[in-house]
């Protein structure tokens, strides 16, 4: 085995490694952080007798990672990326003929393998960094597997990490031994300063890192959840630090390479560093001089919605896992320490492991790669969690819709056209179609910026970012001009009348579900799959009546627009004309309280066009007015007093005697409005055209004719009483039916009144001659028998002229005062 200079932790494993190697196809190789996997493992592997002369590949998870284990091990060998070491990424390759490690990104190697199936010249695939379980590494594996399985028996297979379920790897690779290097370079000190969830994370971050720059010596790695967060937190800390030495270093995906390698290399001699970082730095990544990490515990991650085929970003807690690849990062050349913002106890709390992309992602890119590959139900591939069964089904949906899958799943001419373009699917279906049009070249470098992260700056309109692509010198924008220009040369249709569509008429052939119509305040959109999402009202696009959009962040209650660009009216009707339905409907004006007949012409949720209409008496109009009106309440109808009270009366028998009555409460009338009401509205519009006598056939033809004659009876509006006048009952009082009467007009009755066939006494309001309320009871004889007395005796002072006898019950009943002189 090879010998090393310097020692790492990993060199204790090495030779159990090689030993497993030789002996099986696959294995795991689990070490923390700093134990040295990365750039060790495939120095050490190079000379093993199954090598052969062949390459091994090796699998980073970022082209930053990738280009640091390049350099790292070129360096350990005294020669230059290309030779035995090489780098292939997306902008730029390093190899020559003498290259026997490749270190590749794992979205070049799904493209590698399915476009060589048997990987001629290769030994061994090395998946690092495996616990990001990213969508390419989840599908290379996969593929790695079934290969192994069919094609290529002796290739080998080890998949490595710092933080990993090894168990359950080892499990997929056929019960592979799994490797386990104890030892951590450096040790690190954990300290926990909280979280305080009235402040900004960006305050708490950068108080923590000036408190570390106080007290420790060495350079500072600070994780962030954003580019956004970044900057602030950077903006903060220029105004704060006063050390002319102490250098800020920003560190993204988005950044020129020129700026991430300035971020990474070590600070100069007797300067520190701060590096503000998303999770890129979190793994295979050494910062020379970084002895602490202030972890803010955030991430951002995408997250696909299958029901709307929208990918957003969303801020989330980190992994257990993560959190200690973070804290890692602080003992790779020194004794360290980590500040984390949260209380101790809020670890236990957090995920063991991220969520593998697959289980969130977009799956349609997955979809026509397995299509490619022969396999229309990526279930039956090797995968550590299958893909879920919705997210495939929309995916397989988008993919027929693209014309890039059959009925049965497997790839069309299409299909092969969009996989030659090395981009999402809607994205190559875009620069094909402008490429029918005559203009590939401005799709392929609107699809560009739209995969490179920040390339082009990072304006909300895209057609902004193009131009400034269009304009930058650097490296990075060079090397992607090269490759839209490649893509645009696969496109082009030989089109020597180049059409005039605008940067959004171009993205609405990626993403015709995302254009968007202004609504309500500005900045306010509706989206076609039915989504809404906002501009800051300051931004230029805000004023725009339609956009297209290509990305969005934050949840549905909150969605922002990071990508757009602006689509004219004419430009819809052109490119999405087949999805326009143009339909005569009937809507209920909630204000007007009423119908309102138009018609319209419709793309998805949106509306672009209508006209008014004459209401159709039909009964279907009919309906539409009943549930409107009910939606507002049956208090808005025209009730009369004499109709409340029938009502009223019908709900007390409900009461009383059970569900023979019909239920006549708000709930119950709202719910069936359709029902008992919209048969009587046929020719009506509004409300203003039901009167009283309508709603009143409406009401009472819900009473069957029995009910309505035993109604009279055991409900009756009024009551005689002994001096023959007929009182009306109240039966819309709380405590339940009230007959409000003058208690002289009562003098002689025995029995105290009832209603419902006797089983219900009426609630008697016993009124003195003004009509002031003296006593209330449910047992009259009671009442003549005890109360009476004491009533009489206050009273026949306050009413003189009035008889108060000492036996009511013998007493003749009256309306009116004693005869003059008695």
């Amino acid at each position: 085995m090879r010998a090393f200079d310097t020692p790492l932790p990993i060199d204790a494993v090495l030779a159990d490694l090689a030993a497993s190697l030789r002996a099986r196809p696959n294995a795991v190789l689990v070490a923390p952080p700093g134990a040295g996997k990365t750039t060790r493992v495939p120095l050490a592997l190079l000379d093993e007798p199954w090598v052969e002369g062949r390459k091994l590949i090796v699998l980073e998870p970022r082209r930053l990672a990738a280009r640091a284990a390049a350099d790292r091990m070129a360096q350990t060998l005294g020669e230059a990326v290309g030779e035995t070491v090489g780098l292939r990424v997306r902008l730029g390759s390093k190899v020559g003929r003498r290259t026997r490690i490749e270190v590749v990104t794992e979205g070049v190697f799904a493209r590698m393998i399915l476009d060589d199936p048997a990987l001629d010249g290769v030994a061994a695939v090395l998946f690092d960094e495996f616990h990001e379980r990213s969508l390419d590494a989840d599908l290379g594996l996969a593929l790695a597997l079934d290969a192994q399985g069919g094609l290529r028996e002796d290739l080998r297979l080890l998949v490595m990490s710092a933080t990993l379920d090894g168990a359950r790897v080892a499990r997929l690779l056929g019960d592979a031994p799994a490797i386990r290097s104890e030892g951590r370079a450096f040790p690190v000190e954990t300290r926990y300063l909280g979280r305080d969830p009235n402040r900004r994370i960006e305050d708490q971050v950068a108080d923590a890192v000036m408190r570390a720059l106080r007290v420790e010596a060495g350079s500072v790695l600070a994780f962030l959840p954003g580019q956004g967060e970044i900057r602030r937190v950077e903006a903060l800390l220029r105004e704060r630090i006063a050390d002319p030495a102490v250098d800020l270093a920003p560190l993204y995906g988005a950044l020129d390479r020129a700026e991430q390698d300035l971020a990474v290399s070590p600070a100069r001699p007797g300067r520190r560093k701060v590096v503000l970082a998303t999770s890129i730095a979190e793994t295979s990544l050494t910062i020379e001089g970084v002895r602490i990490v202030v972890d803010s515990g955030l991430a951002r991650v995408p997250v696909y919605e299958p029901g709307i085929g929208l990918t957003r970003l969303e801020t989330v807690r980190v992994s257990r896992a993560a959190a200690d690849q973070r804290r890692g990062r602080a003992g790779r050349t020194e004794p360290g320490i980590c500040y984390r913002l949260w209380e101790e106890a809020a670890t236990g709390a957090l995920e063991p492991f991220a969520r593998p992309e697959i289980l969130s992602a977009d799956l349609a890119p997955l979809l026509l790669d397995c299509a490619a590959w022969g396999v229309t139900d990526p279930t039956t591939l090797s995968f550590l969690d299958p893909p879920p069964a919705p997210a495939l089904k929309e995916a397989r949906s988008l993919l027929q819709q693209l014309h890039a899958l059959d009925g049965e799943g497997r790839i069309t001419e299409t299909g092969r056209r969009l996989r030659d373009l090395p981009l999402p699917p809607r994205l190559a279906r875009m620069v094909l179609a402008a490429g029918e049009a005559g203009q590939a070249r401005d799709a392929a470098d609107l699809a560009a910026v739209l995969v490179e992260r920040g390339l082009g700056g990072d304006a909300v309109d895209v057609s902004e970012r193009v131009e400034r692509f269009r304009r930058d010198r650097s490296r990075r924008a060079e090397d992607m001009r090269r490759l839209a220009e490649g893509w645009a040369r696969s496109a082009a249709s030989g089109s020597s009348a180049p059409s005039d569509l605008s940067f959004g008429a171009i993205l609405a052939l990626a993403y015709p579900d995302r254009v968007a119509k202004a609504r309500g305040k500005p900045g306010e959109y509706l989206m076609a799959n039915g989504r809404g999402a906002s501009l800051e009202p300051h931004e230029r696009l805000a004023r725009e009546a339609y956009l297209s959009i290509a990305e969005i962040a934050g949840g549905a209650a909150s969605a922002r627009i990071l990508a757009a660009a602006p689509i004219g009216p004419d430009a819809i009707e052109a490119l999405l004309g087949d999805g326009i339905e143009r339909r005569d409907e009937v809507v209920f004006d909630r204000q007007a309280r009423a119908l309102r007949a138009r018609s319209v012409r419709r793309y998805g949720a949106l509306v672009l066009g209508e006209r008014p209409l004459p209401v159709p008496a039909t009964e279907d109009s009919a309906r539409a007015l009943a549930a409107g009106l009910a939606s507002l309440g049956p208090s808005v109808l025209p009730w009369s007093k004499a109709l409340s009270q029938w009502r009223e009366r019908v709900m007390f028998l409900r009461r009383a005697e059970g569900d023979e009555w019909p239920d006549l409460s708000d709930e119950a009338l709202a719910a069936t409005a359709e029902e008992w009401l919209a048969p009587h509205l046929v020719g009506k519009a509004g409300l203003s055209e039901i009167g009283p006598d309508l709603l009143s056939e409406a009401l009472r033809a819900l009473l069957p004719w029995n009910l309505q004659r035993r109604l009279d009876a055991e409900a009756p509006t009024h009551v005689e009483v002994p001096t023959g006048s007929l009182i009306p009952v109240d039966y819309g009082a709380e405590e339940g039916p009230v007959l409000a009467v003058r208690v002289q007009e009562l003098f002689g009755l025995d029995r105290h009144p009832t209603l419902a066939g006797g089983r219900v006494p009426l609630i008697l309001h016993l009124l003195s001659p003004a009509h002031r309320p003296i006593q209330i009871t449910r047992d009259l004889p009671g009442f003549w028998r005890g109360s009476w007395a004491a009533v009489r005796a206050d009273m026949r002072g306050q009413y003189p002229k009035h008889p108060w006898p000492e036996d009511p019950l013998s007493a003749p009943p009256t309306r009116r005062a004693k005869p003059r002189g008695t």
